[in-house]
């Protein structure tokens, strides 16, 4: 099966040297495994984790291209074919595939983490992208109460933007 280390590569061949898409990912890769070791995931679970967060993203740039920005509606719905297409010769289980596609394809939907995979890349994509835009940096306090739900997490949140406000 494939290593993290070498999905890590080809994600980041993949990107063609767009800076800001290759260090995204890997903040966010990062982060994620982080929280998963923090919180104690099982070694599947990690690797799923590990997995999703170096392509949450994957459909950002073909969307940039065609519409000028990546919302994130469209990332979700084009992602999941791009993460098949991607790990197609990974040598990983159809399940793991199917949950990786899973998560891509929800890593913006904030309402509905069925499993602690899901809820620490919504958590760890949220960090990465308050330490990189304002706009996130914003509602950081709406993000604490109704997002984050692990410990490592929330520490980490108030970590880098102060404990919380209200």
């Amino acid at each position: 099966m494939i290593r993290v280390s070498e999905a890590i590569v080809k994600m980041t061949d993949r990107c063609r040297g767009n800076q800001y898409d290759i260090c995204h990912f890997l903040k966010v890769w990062a982060y994620a495994r982080t929280i998963g070791e923090m919180e104690g995931l099982d070694d599947r679970t990690q690797q799923i984790l590990e997995f999703a967060a170096i392509v949450h993203d994957i459909a950002c740039p073909s969307l940039r291209k065609e519409y000028g920005n990546a919302p994130h509606d469209l990332q979700e719905k084009c992602g999941p074919p791009l993460v098949r297409e991607f790990y197609k010769d990974s040598g990983m289980g159809e399940g793991m595939l199917e949950r990786i596609c899973y998560l891509v394809g929800h890593h913006h939907t904030y309402n509905s983490a069925d499993g602690p995979d899901y809820q620490i890349l919504l958590e760890a994509d949220f960090l990465v992208n308050a330490g990189e835009q304002e706009k996130y940096r914003k509602v950081t306090d709406q993000f604490r109460r109704n997002v984050f739900r692990t410990k490592t997490g929330t520490a980490m949140l108030d970590s880098m933007f102060g404990p919380h406000t209200d």
